[in-house]
């Protein structure tokens, strides 16, 4: 996989403006005349030019190079870095964000899927750094971490003004070393305090099950590459299990907790219910208007007697979003359980060197009838909650609801 690729995924596993650009205005600063400390920048792809004064920027560097006490501590290259982390910052974008090259390495193995931590997504929402949702299996599921929680520190250092990435950082570690979270959950008064033990992270897959009361289960728990082929895996197990019981033609799709993954999963799962050339998602580019639209492949094999449920929750985001939201507006799915995430935008990551990228948010995920799955995620059909208490006693009312909507499906 190349650097310059398109995400949409969260998350958070998760960071240009060419330095030497920089370099370049500096190297020539003192022998400038004032007037010529105004740069006109011009943006020669969309032709568009702006004036920009760069003084106040270059007296910023001249004061941290004459007065800081540990000027020597830093590099020229570093505040270069620094400077274009601020350009990311200044967005106000969770998502867009530069990655020298310490960050890229990382990053390329988060691509690679080789890491160690703790199996968790987390991404901002409402201004605050908050768990996605655990990965089955993982550290932070077993450490009893859920989805929604709100993190106020990772160790000792406070999250207020962190990004999901710089987050990533701290979190990210050697297996068997422990990082411990000081969280805010919705039903407590007062913060918890949780640690977990870092260790290799398999990012999971599938499970089925046939039930006795007729129903079957496919549980997605990310969308990757091997999606696709697994979910018609199961399904087929579900058309034979259906056969077998006499056409019981009930199904639920458990996307609770899935952070979302590859586009191309998506619309390829889409693509089992829906006719040629249906709808799935579309792609805003703001000013530039709507760009693709990505449509149903036409596989469709159910007829309209299938009973179909999607189990969502906070932790269910991104592909997730785009799956739901999908089916439950061409009316195959009705959607159970608590909101979404909203995790809906696009990143696209450009190489700037050959060893720092830039991350940058270039379009956001409109459902087929043209909602913002950023601003708005995917609202159920039937709302139910799942409590911490629940999860502690081992009830779920969301898979109870969802049971409830498929017996009285009308």
């Amino acid at each position: 996989m190349t650097l310059k690729t398109k995400f949409i995924v969260s998350i958070s596993a998760v960071f240009v403006l060419a330095g030497t650009f920089f370099l370049g205005l500096y190297a020539g600063f003192h022998i400038r005349p004032e007037a010529e400390k105004i740069i006109n920048v011009s943006n020669k792809d969309s032709l568009r030019s702006n004036l920009v004064d760069f003084s106040p920027f270059w007296k910023a560097w001249s004061i941290l190079d004459e007065k800081y006490i540990y000027a020597a501590s830093t590099t020229d290259q570093q505040k270069v870095y620094g400077a274009i982390q601020g350009l990311a910052a200044s967005t106000g974008d969770p998502y867009t964000y530069f990655f020298p090259p310490s960050d890229t390495k990382i990053f390329e193995g988060d691509i690679a899927g080789t890491f160690e931590g703790v199996g968790m997504e987390i991404g901002i929402r409402e201004g605050t750094l908050t768990v996605i949702s655990p990965l089955k299996g993982s550290p932070s599921e077993k450490a009893g971490i859920h989805s929604g929680d709100k993190i106020l520190k990772i160790d000792d250092k406070f999250s207020a003004d962190m990004s999901a990435d710089d987050a990533v950082k701290i979190i990210r570690g050697k297996g068997g070393t422990k990082v411990v979270f000081t969280l805010l959950r919705a039903e407590k008064k007062e913060p918890i305090v949780i640690s977990v033990i870092r260790a290799p992270i398999e990012v999971p897959t599938i499970e089925t099950e046939g039930r006795k009361d007729g129903i079957f289960i496919i549980k997605l728990f990310s969308f990757t590459e091997h999606s696709p082929t697994l979910f018609r895996n199961a399904l087929r197990e579900f058309v034979d299990w259906s056969n077998k019981k006499q056409g019981n033609d009930k199904l639920i799709l458990d996307l609770r907790g899935n952070p979302g993954g590859y586009l191309d999963a998506a619309v390829s799962m889409a693509s089992w219910f829906l006719p040629v050339g249906s709808v799935i998602v579309k792609e805003d580019y703001g000013r530039k208007g709507v760009g693709n639209v990505h449509r149903s492949l036409g596989y469709d094999i159910f007829n309209k007697n299938l009973k179909f449920v999607i189990l969502v929750d906070g932790g269910s985001a991104s592909a997730s979003e785009i799956f739901a939201g999908a089916l439950s507006e061409h009316k195959i799915a009705k959607i159970v359980g608590s909101k979404t995430f909203g995790k809906g935008s696009v990143q696209e990551v450009v190489p700037l060197t050959e060893d720092t990228v830039l991350k940058v948010t270039v379009a956001e995920w409109l459902t087929p009838n043209g909602k913002s799955i950023s601003k708005a995620g995917i609202t159920p059909d039937f709302e139910a909650k799942r409590t911490s208490e629940d999860f502690e006693k081992g009830k779920d009312p969301q898979l109870d609801k969802a049971v409830e909507v498929l017996k009285n499906w009308k």
